[in-house]
């Protein structure tokens, strides 16, 4: 293990200045409304150019749990894992031609916004306070906990200073806007995609050596050899990794509804292209779709090469932890192996990724809090000055919070990537049909939305808890379960959400029929949707033809 030395921290400290240079540039630049106007400040209405649309959607996306979790599930699972990258990719297109219409058409900044407009205030509120808790609990601690916990071991700095870094670091960009934060991503993906790919090069080049070798080229050749399981993009049944992803379901069932939730329902994504007009916001989404094709290299592929590395005991120990083999350590393992200045490269990459991730959890926080609670509930005459001092506060207020409450959760105990989507999925199939429905079905009731609410939530429990309540071995032949070592037959949760997200459906269409033809003020009453607003221009079509075809390509190859 190569300690952090003096280049590593030079390089470092480059990124730094760069990023807080770039962003002090950008602020007093646009100081003339920065700070004046609130929909500026969080949602830099109408200045954010494509280019910083995309980089920032995928710099927000990217944290510790991509380059940790996912890397760990590359060394447990293999290539596989790499679909929530790639059909997030798919997604975006999706997101862009039919999402991001009825958004910006409809004059959309938040998202308890839209569902106000199509269903009520009751609702919004409802939704606006499960989101902030939400994103302050469990979104912004993980983050948090999990980037300061792999610095830590990069640098050898104890955790609570680099938590204090980062939290630190993410509210003062955040503190600028929305137009520091967009810009400042592009500096930060260019750190995140350069020092990814350094590592990446460096992990294959380790693997060469294996074979006497060198070069990343002769690496991915003779990992092909040694982990070829690992490149298998759909598991089988009797893989022991199949309750992770559970066959042709990532293709087909609950994957869908990870995707279409996290980048279409998501007031942390959509709330960059949220400001722009639909042309320049599909550009950007479009941008970020071809980054997603990118992901894999740069999280997935070095857990690929560790799992190899490990095998050939060249890792020695070094990925047990008390003993037992911990998967989570892959990417740290790897940084530590990095020759100096290179490591502080890769350090300033994943400080890239989980500061801006950091920035905009928070930004969102303080978009929701403000517009649609502050301002609605406690302060409808509020000025837009006091709007924009309101969002700052809770800004300071909330990453307080996460570092307070992020030791005390147990966030590196509970499995890193899979544990995150295990749990969030708990209440994505309810939020994806409320939004689906409410775009695409007139009639849908403001009960139903409700229900939509709590059933999700209370339908995934149910199914998560219901192989210890009764014997669901029925289930096995149709492909809807699998028996674990312990003798269970359980449901996926991939398949657990997407039947849920049928029942939710079911039971959205059987509250509206009932009840009857009166109709409130909450049923589509401001919400504006016709097939003109889907039409794209023969550039974005010829984009996104690339990305499906590459995609064919990548499942083809790798099925």
């Amino acid at each position: 293990m190569s300690t952090f030395s003096t280049v590593d921290l030079f390089v470092f400290l480059i990124y730094f200045i760069a990023v807080a240079g770039y962003g002090i540039w950008i602020y007093r630049r646009k100081q003339s409304s920065s700070g004046q106007a609130s929909h500026d400040y969080f949602l830099a209405e109408g200045s954010l150019t494509w280019w910083a649309i995309g980089a920032s959607l995928i710099a927000s996306n990217i944290s510790a749990e991509q380059f940790i979790g996912m890397s760990g599930s590359g060394y447990k699972i293999g290539m596989a894992i790499a679909v929530y990258e790639l059909m997030a990719a798919a997604t975006l297109v999706i997101v862009a031609v039919f999402f991001m219409p009825v958004y910006l058409k409809n004059r959309i900044y938040t998202m308890p916004q839209f569902l106000e407009q199509r269903y009520g205030k009751a609702v919004a509120t409802t939704m606006a306070l499960f989101w902030l808790g939400l994103y302050v609990v469990v979104n912004l601690t993980s983050i948090l906990y999990l980037g300061a916990l792999a610095i830590s071991s990069l640098s050898g700095i104890a955790l609570l200073p680099c938590m204090l870094f980062l939290a630190i670091f993410a509210a003062v960009i955040t503190l600028g806007g929305m137009k520091v934060i967009g810009y400042t991503d592009v500096v930060q993906v260019a750190c995140l995609v350069v020092g990814g790919l350094v590592t990446t090069w460096l992990a294959l080049d380790l693997v060469a050596g294996l074979a006497g070798k060198k070069g990343a080229i002769d690496g991915l050749s003779e990992l092909f050899g040694v982990a070829r399981g690992h490149f298998d993009m759909v598991l089988k049944r009797e893989d022991p990794n199949y309750m992770d992803l559970p066959g042709l379901s990532v293709l087909l069932g609950g994957m869908w509804i990870v995707n279409l939730n996290y980048w279409g329902c998501n007031q942390y994504i959509t709330q960059r292209a949220l400001g722009a007009d639909l042309p320049t916001a599909r550009k950007g989404l479009l941008f970020a779709a071809f980054l997603k094709l990118l992901m894999p290299v740069i999280v997935v592929l070095p857990g690929i090469a560790a799992y190899a590395l490990d095998k050939s005991g060249a890792l020695g120990d070094a990925m047990r932890q008390g003993g037992e083999l911990n998967p989570d350590r892959a990417y740290p393992v790897l940084l530590n192996l990095l020759p100096s200045g290179l490591k502080g490269v890769a350090f300033a990459a994943l400080t890239a990724a989980v500061v801006a991730s950091l920035a905009g959890k928070a930004n969102s926080i303080a978009t929701i809090f403000t517009l649609d609670i502050y301002n609605k509930t406690f302060n409808k005459q509020a000025t837009e000055q006091r709007m924009v001092w309101i969002g700052r506060v809770s800004v300071v207020v909330s990453m307080a919070l996460a570092v307070l409450i992020a030791p005390l959760l147990g966030i590196d105990k509970k499995g890193g990537f899979q544990y995150i989507q295990e749990y969030t999925g708990f209440v994505s199939p309810g939020i994806l049909a409320m939004f689906l429905m409410g775009f695409f079905w007139k009639k849908t009731t403001s009960g139903a939305a409700m229900f939509a609410t709590v059933g999700g939530l209370v339908g995934s429990i149910i199914l998560k808890f219901l192989p210890g309540m009764m014997d669901l071995s029925f289930l096995v032949p149709i492909g809807f379960a699998k028996v674990t070592e312990a003798g269970v037959a359980e449901i996926p949760f991939l398949d657990r959400m997407f039947i849920v997200f049928w029942f939710v459906v079911a039971g959205m269409v059987l509250i509206s029929k009932l009840a009857e033809a009166k109709r409130d003020g909450t049923i589509a009453r401001h919400l504006h949707v016709d097939t003109s607003m889907f039409r794209v221009d023969g550039a974005f079509t010829l984009g996104s033809a690339v990305i499906a075809v590459a995609l064919a390509a990548i499942y083809g190859s790798l099925w």
